[in-house]
């Protein structure tokens, strides 16, 4: 993974995310913009979307995909909505562990809190406690928050050592999850033109012509001049039964003439287009 210096930004500098502090978007957040950061928890996505977009916050975080539950789609969504731009991204191994109130024994537990990403991710481990009911929570590290504000000893939940530490709660098991290969890809993102672009990825997304041989063709524009897709994905367009938006995820960077003509080139094919960004991998 290439590494690139922290973007630069003034101390306290506030940066959104989703979840509460302690979430794997906050560590994502300080390993691309510092531990300095003033993080802003949001409660849903389209929250810290909504903050970026009127300038309530410098930047923002929010993860894209991860490498055993897939996209998040709603994110695409969001994406190509919103006046915002990625600046950067960066890969944090998805590491839970089981916590509960201190003094509180495995034995004790009955109710075990957390997103559904998470439970689903840990089924092997949970399906041993089987006295203990599996509840959704909007996220992980909320779910430590609210079995300590709750003081309910029969319940623990399924989150980051980080959330752990932030509410003083006790691990029980660590690394309760199915795969240790368990990443997720975040991207940070800025308003449009407030950070300079460019880095190892590019990503965009289009609409095309219904027409035969559309896609092959607009995926040609990459092949011809060597460039490696290193992602793509559809989304129907709301209001447009049968039409899709293509995301697409390039290993090249904007500045260079091979990837501005094969964006150029591609533009000439679409009915619509939108960069999202061009950005360095931390």
């Amino acid at each position: 993974m290439p590494g690139y210096r922290k973007i630069q930004l003034p101390p306290s500098s506030r940066i959104a995310f989703q979840g509460e502090l302690g979430a794997f978007s906050q560590q994502a957040a300080e390993r691309i913009f510092g531990s300095g950061i003033e993080p802003v928890p949001c409660q849903a996505f389209e929250d810290v979307f909504r903050k970026l977009s009127r300038g309530a916050v410098v930047a923002a975080v929010i993860p894209i995909e991860n490498s055993l539950a897939g996209s998040i789609h709603q994110n695409f969504d969001l994406l190509a909505r919103h006046a915002v731009e990625a600046v950067g991204e960066t890969l944090v191994r998805i590491e839970h562990h089981l916590i509960a109130r201190p003094g509180v024994r495995l034995a004790d537990i009955r109710q075990i809190y957390s997103h559904p990403v998470a439970l689903a991710q840990c089924q092997q481990f949970l399906r041993s406690l089987r006295s203990a009911e599996k509840v959704s929570f909007y996220d992980t590290a909320g779910s430590v928050k609210h079995i300590r504000d709750s003081k309910i000893a029969s319940a623990a939940a399924v989150a980051s050592a980080a959330a752990a530490r932030m509410y003083g709660m006790r691990i029980l098991r660590r690394n309760i999850e199915d795969h240790r290969e368990n990443f997720t890809r975040f991207l940070a993102l800025a308003r449009r033109g407030r950070f300079p672009q460019g880095g190892t990825k590019t990503s965009l997304v289009f609409t095309l012509r219904n027409e035969p041989g559309a896609l092959f063709k607009a995926l040609s524009v990459f092949a011809l001049r060597d460039i490696n897709l290193t992602k793509i994905e559809s989304r129907p367009i709301q209001g447009k039964p049968w039409e899709y938006l293509f995301y697409l995820d390039l290993q090249s960077d904007v500045r260079s003439d091979r990837c501005a003509n094969a964006l150029r080139h591609l533009q000439e094919m679409t009915a619509y287009f939108k960069l999202l960004g061009s950005y360095p991998t931390y």
